[in-house]
């Protein structure tokens, strides 16, 4: 296979992701997965969102055979949607740059809420949180997989991420405040890398941050002020 044909089958199996950008697949979004997909010959099978048939599609396109979903990457179920605490918020958005759909809006110091029909269910939000106000509620009980998920909010997510990553990378190029910006600023080095060799092809963006990141203390340093103004809050 030219390198232009697999270019085109990363593409191609992009599109047939659900574009939840989640990262349960081991990869820092769904172009990421596509790409290890199409040139690393990586599983098919690591996506708990698209479930099922989801994995039975990139079979189909990459004229491999079926095969269950690992578990090892999560199992396939209802989607998720998050709802945040209004009343424990302490307006730290660090959820926002968390958000891969910009679903959550807020500023700093006042409380955020979700909007619900760009949630994507990813649970990105959650970990970020330093005083646990975001819960998970069952958006889809009975549904899981594309039955719980459609070819139109897939690509409303889609397009959501993109302007997404376009925001985190101005303002991972003004200066890294938290350990998202900064992956994205470590990505944007790479891809710049990148563009001068003769590869042709995106690096994966999970590649790890150098050890002591700047960014990495800047995260610590705003996690205790947030736990600091949600004590101060509580008394």
């Amino acid at each position: 296979m030219t390198s232009a044909q697999k270019q085109k089958l990363a593409q191609d199996i992009w599109a047939l992701l659900p574009q939840t950008q989640c990262q349960r697949c081991g990869f820092e979004d769904c172009q990421s997965y596509a790409l290890s997909i199409a040139l690393e010959n990586t599983p098919i099978n690591q996506c708990p969102p698209g479930g099922q048939e989801g994995m039975e599609r990139l079979a189909k396109l990459t004229q491999r055979l079926p095969e269950p979903l690992n578990p090892e990457f999560g199992t396939e179920g209802s989607r998720k949607m998050a709802f945040i605490d209004e009343q424990w918020c302490i307006g730290c958005t660090l959820c926002l740059d968390a958000c891969p759909t910009d679903a959550i809006v807020g500023t700093h110091k006042s409380m955020h809420t979700v909007m619900e029909s760009y949630c994507t269910g990813c649970e990105l939000c959650v970990p970020v949180c330093p005083v646990d106000c975001i819960e998970l509620e069952e958006a889809t009980p009975h549904q899981s997989g594309w039955s719980a998920w459609s070819m139109d909010q897939a690509l409303e997510a889609k397009s959501r991420f993109e302007k997404h990553k376009v925001r985190l990378d101005t303002k991972a190029l003004e200066g890294p405040q938290t350990h998202t910006q900064a992956k994205r600023l470590h990505a944007l080095d790479a891809l710049h890398a990148k563009a001068s060799s003769e590869t042709p092809f995106p690096p994966n963006l999970l590649a790890p941050l150098p050890p002591h990141s700047p960014a990495q203390v800047d995260k610590a340093a705003l996690l205790q002020k947030a736990l600091a103004r949600a004590q101060t809050q509580k008394r």
